[in-house]
């Protein structure tokens, strides 16, 4: 350690201040007098306090009380956080939950829709979510919190930034997402490789928010991103939006297009538009996915051959002879 310049002794100790367990500065802190100079009374102090906060949280959600004594292991340990009680999380919790996303590495499932952490709780959530936050989450459930402009924004922000690595379901019901937001967070959520389910039910957002999803315009001589674009989404709920006809033409062009290769599951039930612009994406998504199953079973018989000629060859090698190869 006496090696290390300062600033790499303070990354060390950076990453051992654990606000779920604080003990871990302590313990290294005494066995290196370079850490134990750096963790000062108030260091220690602000470590203490941090994990009151954290022990509190812990509290309110039901968890983490053993013997009756508040404990920060269950939390620590936890592979699902789901709020089922009345009284939500207020916008205070849902900050701290933020911080603590670098120290969660368990933690599989996040789903918090009280609607009770008014309009900044998303947003202050986001903000906390660090590069690689919530490394082992897969599914993420805001319903029925107020997401809004801002928190989409941060949202994005987050995602960008490398948080929620691992994404492959977001829930985002009658969360306040206009246009605007949906605008805002599109192209963070079509840089998720992994994503497969997306929930936008019960939102007012239109045709421009969609187009930004599914169809977004690409200035020319920009070459197309190399992974992501919702190329892997199987489910896409729209209903009780305001989606209307020109947002189904762009979901329909979007289809056709091979934009959504994946996709099997699409929601428009209680949207704005036309019964015959629903028929025409109900249309494309049959012919989007009559191409997938095509192409799944040529992959099939591909690979089929392939196997086969494989076998073909290592029989082949063992009498010397020369074999022509499936096509």
């Amino acid at each position: 350690m006496s090696k290390l310049s300062g600033d790499e002794q303070g990354i060390i100790l950076g990453q051992l201040r654990n606000s779920l367990e604080p003990r871990l500065a302590m313990y290294f802190s005494s066995a290196s007098t370079e850490l134990r100079a750096l963790l000062t009374p108030a260091v220690q102090q602000q470590l203490r306090t941090d994990y009151e906060v954290a022990t509190a949280l812990c509290v309110k959600m039901g968890m983490c009380v053993e013997s009756g004594i508040p404990s920060c292991k269950e939390l620590r340990e936890a592979s699902k956080i789901k709020n089922t009680r009345k009284e939500g999380l207020s916008a205070d919790d849902l900050a701290t939950l933020g911080l603590l996303g670098s120290v969660l590495p368990a933690l599989e499932c996040f789903s918090e829709g009280s609607g009770s952490a008014g309009p900044d709780g998303v947003q202050r959530l986001a903000e906390g979510l660090s590069a690689g936050a919530l490394p082992a989450v897969t599914q993420f459930d805001l319903d029925g919190l107020h997401v809004g402009d801002a928190g989409a924004s941060a949202l994005a922000a987050a995602l960008d930034r490398g948080a929620l690595p691992r994404l492959r379901i977001l829930g985002l019901i009658k969360a306040a997402i206009g246009d605007a937001a949906l605008v805002a967070l599109a192209p963070a959520l079509r840089r998720r490789p992994m994503l497969e389910h997306l929930y936008l039910c019960d939102n007012p957002f239109g045709d421009e928010g969609l187009a930004a999803l599914v169809a977004p315009p690409t200035p020319a001589g920009t070459p197309p991103l190399p992974t992501g674009g919702l190329k892997k989404l199987r489910t896409l709920y729209l209903d009780d939006t305001w989606v209307d006809d020109a947002g189904c033409a762009a979901l329909a062009a979007a289809l056709d297009s091979g934009a959504l290769p994946a996709l099997q599951t699409l929601t428009l039930a209680g949207i704005t538009a036309s019964a015959a612009a629903i028929d025409a994406v109900r249309e494309a998504l049959a012919r989007s996915r009559a191409v997938a199953i095509a192409s799944a079973e040529r992959a099939a018989i591909d690979a089929m051959h392939e196997k086969l000629a494989t076998i073909e060859r290592s029989r082949a090698e063992c009498c010397g002879v020369r074999v022509e190869t499936w096509s």
